[in-house]
């Protein structure tokens, strides 16, 4: 009560005596907290020394080179005038930056650097006396760093024990200093990433730190200040960089030193304690603590420094903490879990999640769970994404040694069906959501490995996540081969060329799925094409289905004039009308029902082309085929193990469930649209003279084509039961009395739209090319 009221009058004395010069009135409260420990030196305890030699904190007369204050370390610090004297001293060094001019150091500031007055709080802050003081101190670094816009951190006097205080940080965890701790952490990265050739002055040699642990080990609290040098206080104080602390701070440098000074002198063996601190305080049981040392950590990585990013992933344990974190959340997920609830949970943002236990369980089992572990991995993400370009791609290896291949890839290699499935739609949630490419490739490279030469049927087994994920598209569990179509189907749509040329692009390189033909062979091929023309199969050019037809060509690029390339390419309209004479009248459904025209394929192919278009632009791929006399033709030709078990799939189309038919569908037209010549040329060309042996996607429709004709023969009243099927898949009649041979008519109007699908994405690729030809 009495410290309480001596403040009181204490200030009503400041406020009605003459103002003092702000230099003066710094130097009389930072006097007021060292005459405290002076004037309470009768109260011994042992066991807190504070030495206060050489810090400009004694009486005048005091000749003695060295005096131990023996400090009351029970009566709290909020009991004192400190709190109140050290924020005075903030806000006068406040107001003299204020008053002068941009980057003018003023008398009060000078002070403060020249006698060392930080390096004194440090010692007072780390010997916690009086308790509580360990917060006022980092309180005050804080608000100094945070408040005074000239830069501080390149003087020695101010690095340094910022430094020192850095490493006090996270020493404990949940101890009542945590949330100034991470406050003082956090404004040091924000400072670092203002100037980020900073960070260099906290990369601190290993080697240095032991020798002066072995020095003044014993002391509990050692002597951290030197006595004063006489230095005028009116002229700017000398700096040192990082490497010339070992010199014992003789040299000087400018008042903010260059970048090149710090890159040449810097030790190979370095600390990285403001790392260490942020990843100790990550492991706070309060969550804002942990939130808060995340976004400090986002920060650190993302300093463009070589020499930080490479301390940052040798020696410190930030990849460590990364993994086994991302594994300890991927192992508490229940080892079965319904793939819709995996595909349709909320969107995780790291950080944001909200906790509520009771809510989560309702929903379903597991989904707190599922949400830290995609909360976390959307922390990895980002911060590979942020992360200087070295430390990132070391970040995202780590992830794929550690994470992926040690804890998920057993899951995925599992002969457990429930278990193949649950990891499966985990995977697929993963590719979903990973976005920084560095993690992204890693990722790619996890499950495709890393190959792009040619592929053979016996090789197909050299990377044995590739060939079992392969494999899992045609996996006696149709939900199994689902979701793994889907995942595949995920990946196509990412921006990344070694996808596309490991799963399909490397097997069509030679085009050697062609028979060489001579020159002048060109006619016979000519009057083969006239005479699939005049089959029956493509005679059928009704209204929906002739390429004149208004309905659609007004949703596509005005159509060319011109009808025959000098290239030699088949003409689009033969192309065209070859896939939408596919399928014979009599299975044919969809021009009894209203819409289901041929206008929504060309809409939809043109929005997810242009989108295809933009993401490969920046690839080198070809625009038009590679030339045959440049092509190894005679090499044999495999179409790859990918492309083998869609074209598999493909040919079993009247016999699997139509969500199989669906997701199969799905990822041809996803290849279909990718622009590149090879690609299209083998999916999308019906006159292509492929050689013996090989087959391509109009081929494989083809087979199918005749046998639906051999089996429709076989099913009474075909018509109407196929037209009775699509009106309950599109909801337009209720569920009633069973059809037989539902899987065939199912497969039927999957194969109808699809052919219409792909005569809407070659008309839309053909002009897209024909609008950037010259």
């Amino acid at each position: 009560m009495f410290s309480k009221f001596t403040s009181i009058l204490q200030h009503a004395v400041e406020a009605l005596a003459p103002s003092l010069p702000l230099q003066e009135d710094f130097v009389y409260h930072w006097k007021a907290i060292t005459h405290y420990y002076i004037e309470t030196s009768g109260k011994r305890s042992p066991a807190v020394i504070v030495n206060l030699a050489g810090c400009a904190l004694l009486p005048k007369n005091h000749t003695s080179s060295s005096v131990h204050v023996f400090v009351d370390d029970k009566a709290p610090v909020t009991d004192t005038n400190i709190p109140s004297h050290l924020e005075q001293m903030l806000d006068i060094l406040t107001q003299e930056e204020r008053e002068r001019e941009s980057g003018e150091t003023g008398p009060c500031m000078e002070y403060l650097l020249h006698h060392k007055i930080l390096e004194t709080l440090y010692t007072l802050g780390k010997a916690d006396c009086p308790p509580g003081m360990k917060q006022q101190v980092l309180s005050f670094y804080t608000k100094l760093l945070g408040r005074i816009r000239q830069p501080l951190l390149p003087h020695i006097n101010v690095h340094r024990p910022v430094q020192k205080l850095v490493r006090l940080c996270g020493e404990v965890l949940a101890a009542p200093t945590e949330n100034e701790e991470i406050q003082f952490l956090c404004t040091v990265c924000a400072k670092l990433k203002q100037d980020p050739y900073l960070v260099n002055f906290f990369l601190e040699n290993k080697n240095k730190k032991l020798d002066t642990a072995k020095g003044g080990g014993a002391d509990l609290v050692k002597d951290l200040s030197s006595p004063d040098t006489g230095q005028n206080q009116n002229q700017n104080p000398s700096l040192v960089t990082s490497a010339q602390e070992g010199a014992a701070s003789q040299a000087t440098s400018p008042w903010e030193a260059s970048p090149s000074s710090v890159h040449t002198t810097l030790p190979n063996n370095d600390n990285y304690n403001l790392v260490s601190s942020l990843l100790n305080l990550t492991k706070s049981p309060d969550g804002r603590i942990v939130v808060k040392a995340c976004e400090g950590l986002m920060l650190i990585v993302s300093l463009p420094e070589p020499a930080a990013a490479k301390c940052l992933t040798e020696n410190t344990e930030l990849s460590q903490l990364l993994t086994d974190r991302l594994a300890q959340f991927y192992r508490a997920l229940p080892q079965s879990m319904d793939p819709l609830d995996i595909e349709t949970v909320e969107s995780v943002n790291w950080g944001l999640d909200v906790y509520n236990l009771k809510e989560d369980a309702v929903a379903f089992v597991g989904k707190r769970a599922l949400i830290s572990f995609l909360s976390w991995l959307d922390y990895c993400d980002q911060l590979i994404k942020e992360a200087q370009k070295t430390a990132a791609t070391v970040l995202a290896r780590t992830v794929r040694e550690r994470f992926f291949v040690t804890v998920m890839e057993p899951q995925l290699m599992q002969t457990s069906e429930v278990g193949i499935l649950t990891s499966t739609a985990l995977l697929n949630r993963i590719i979903r959501q990973v976005t920084s490419e560095a993690l992204l490739q890693e990722t790619i490279y996890f499950l495709l490995g890393e190959g792009t030469g040619p592929e053979t049927l016996a090789g197909i087994t050299q990377h044995p996540l590739r060939h079992r994920l392969i494999e899992h598209c045609d996996h006696l569990s149709d939900e199994i081969s689902i979701m793994t179509l889907r995942l595949f189907e995920h990946l196509l749509q990412k921006p990344c060329q070694h996808i596309l040329q490991n799963l399909v692009l490397r097997c069509l390189e030679e085009r050697n799925y062609m028979e060489n033909k001579q020159p002048e062979e060109r006619e016979e091929r000519e009057h083969m094409e006239n005479d699939l023309e005049e089959d029956p199969l493509f005679s059928d050019l009704s209204p929906d289905n002739r390429l004149s037809s208004p309905d659609w060509l007004s949703c596509s690029p005005p159509p060319s004039t011109e009808h025959a390339k000098p290239d030699g390419k088949t003409e689009v309209h033969k192309i065209v009308n070859s896939f939408l004479c596919l399928v014979p009248d009599e299975a044919k459904s969809s021009n009894q029902v209203e819409g289901t025209g041929y206008d929504t394929y060309l809409r939809d192919a043109h929005r997810q082309f242009r989108d295809y278009c933009g993401v490969c632009q920046k690839w080198d791929w070809r625009s038009s085929p590679k030339p045959f006399e440049k092509c190894n033709l005679d090499s044999p030709f495999f179409e790859g193990h990918f492309l083998k078990v869609l074209f598999d799939r493909m040919g079993r189309i009247l016999d699997q469930p139509y969500d199989v038919n669906l997701q199969v569908t799905s990822v041809l037209s996803k290849l279909s649209l990718l622009p590149h010549a090879h690609l299209h040329e083998f999916l999308l060309d019906p006159y292509i003279n492929l050689a013996p042996g090989c087959r391509s996607l109009f081929s494989v429709i083809v087979r199918v084509v005749g046998d639906l004709m051999l089996r429709t023969h076989r099913i009474p009243e075909f018509t109407p039961k196929l037209l009775l099927v699509r009106k309950r898949l599109l909801g337009l009649e209720p569920e009633g009395m069973s059809v037989d041979h539902v899987t065939l008519l199912e497969g039927v109007i999957v194969l109808e739209e699809f052919c219409k699908e792909l005569a809407a994405i070659a008309f839309v690729k053909f002009h897209a090319s024909a609008s950037t030809s010259p």
